[in-house]
């Protein structure tokens, strides 16, 4: 079976098109002696004479005029093939998994995973959510939304910054009323605190003037788990140190009141990860930039 470059074949077809190698060049935005070239070896490879050409004359053979029509029904068959992969390209599809802490699942994706798949309908999501360090690679994730206080250490990962927000200390309004509001940092050693760690019972606070100051609530609860110490507090139980976006709904709601709004105890920072070669895919890159678009305008 010949074997020939589908190039020589387009070459062909546009030469018989337009009724010379000059005129299918300047179409393809090539010399003509380079469409010439490629005719001609489309020839040698098919051991026959496809073009009668002279330095005025340029005609199809009778053997030439068949190869045209199937020539020209490979290339539009080519430039199909090409239309479905720029379009599959154009339009992300096939699944990604995604894996996240809780929190982040609860107040970063519970809200935003319909909205992306309603905006691309070809893709399958598959959401893991675990506190555990996740290996994407040993794993097989396309992507990992993690939230962290200190930089994230170099992994071989890409990495995105999507978001960075500050801890906010918050308490229930029947909770103040009863016991007061603390005017500055010192008075909450007086207070009762909902801790995440019994091991690190401190809270460490910055004033956006750049003092720092560590205080030592009276540790009413300690819990490792966002919305026990969120509903705890809007329950009065006592005063917390949460994310910003953790409480956005209860300060709206009037559920929980920011106190010592000049101060915060530090920040967090969620970050996207994704192994290089599967941050090119579309799939995957469609859903990087919808999520990073989405924290921007939250």
């Amino acid at each position: 079976m010949a074997m020939y470059n589908l190039n020589d074949l387009i070459c062909f077809v546009h030469a018989v098109e337009t009724g010379g190698f000059a005129a299918a060049g300047r179409r393809l935005g090539q010399p003509k002696s380079t469409v010439s070239k490629r005719v001609a070896e489309l020839e040698a490879a098919l051991g026959v004479r496809l073009i009668h050409r002279t330095s005025r004359h340029f005609a199809l053979t009778e053997l030439g005029r068949d190869v045209y029509d199937h020539a020209r029904a490979a290339v539009i068959e080519a430039e199909a093939a090409e239309t479905v992969v720029r379009r599959r390209q154009a339009e992300p599809s096939g699944t990604v998994r995604i894996t996240t802490s809780v929190p982040t699942a609860q107040f970063h994706l519970a809200d935003r995973l319909h909205e992306l798949a309603r905006a691309f309908p070809k893709l399958s999501l598959e959401l893991h959510v675990t506190d555990r360090f996740v290996d994407l690679a040993q794993e097989g994730y396309d992507i990992a939304l993690r939230s962290h206080f200190a930089p994230l250490p170099d992994s071989g990962l890409m990495q995105r910054r999507i978001a960075t927000e500050p801890i906010i200390l918050v308490a229930a309004p029947d909770y103040l009323d009863a016991r007061g509001e603390p005017v500055e940092p010192a008075a909450l050693n007086e207070h009762d605190g909902l801790i995440v760690s019994s091991a690190v019972r401190s809270w460490r606070l910055n004033s956006q003037s750049g003092a720092k100051i560590e205080v030592e609530p009276k540790p009413r609860l300690t819990a490792d788990e966002s919305v026990v110490l969120m509903k705890s507090a809007i329950a009065g139980l006592g005063i917390v140190c949460l994310p910003e976006s953790i409480v956005a709904e209860a300060l709206k709601q009037g559920t929980l009141k920011r106190i010592l709004p000049d101060w915060t105890a530090g920040g967090v920072t969620t970050t996207l990860l994704t192994p290089h070669r599967r941050g090119q895919l579309p799939s995957v890159r469609a859903v990087i930039d919808f999520l990073s678009q989405a924290e921007q305008i939250r």
